[in-house]
């Protein structure tokens, strides 16, 4: 895993499968509660979960935490099976403004390279956005073992 420090936030990760069954991960609201906009603390099983997966659907995720629900939204611009997703990313809670989730998948042998990018996203919150997508991105690994 590597983290860019320009501007724009860049990590990529291996993973030993398909780029369809990595893609898929992303939409599919059963696999996606389980890591996407988690944490170690999230009541998995009272999260709320919705995926419009096509141009201009929405996307909404809630994650509830000691007695408080954030809701991350956004909407997709672009979905290109298996290898491009581009998404808004917003936590109205948090304020007012949306990032950009770039998410690009190559084959890799019998897996797959994801390189995603976060624009939008001042460089002070860097470290701590690596680190969350790092763990997000180790949850997946284990949702795509159990799938």
């Amino acid at each position: 895993m590597t983290a860019d420090p320009s501007p724009l936030f860049r990590i990529t990760r291996r993973f030993e499968a398909s780029p369809e069954r990595v893609f898929d991960a992303w939409l599919d609201p059963a696999r996606a509660r389980k890591w996407l906009f988690t944490s170690p603390e999230t009541d998995i099983a009272a999260r709320r979960v919705e995926i419009d997966a096509r141009v201009g659907g929405k996307w909404l995720m809630t994650n509830p935490c000691e007695g408080v629900e954030l809701e991350g939204l956004g909407e997709y611009l672009e979905v290109d099976r298996p290898r491009r997703l581009v998404f808004t990313f917003a936590i109205p809670a948090l304020g007012p403004d949306a990032d950009r989730i770039v998410v690009e998948i190559v084959p890799d042998g019998a897996g797959c390279i994801l390189t995603l990018t976060h624009e939008l996203l001042p460089p002070e919150y860097h470290d701590a956005t690596a680190n969350g997508w790092g763990k997000m991105f180790d949850r997946l690994v284990e949702v795509l073992v159990g799938s």
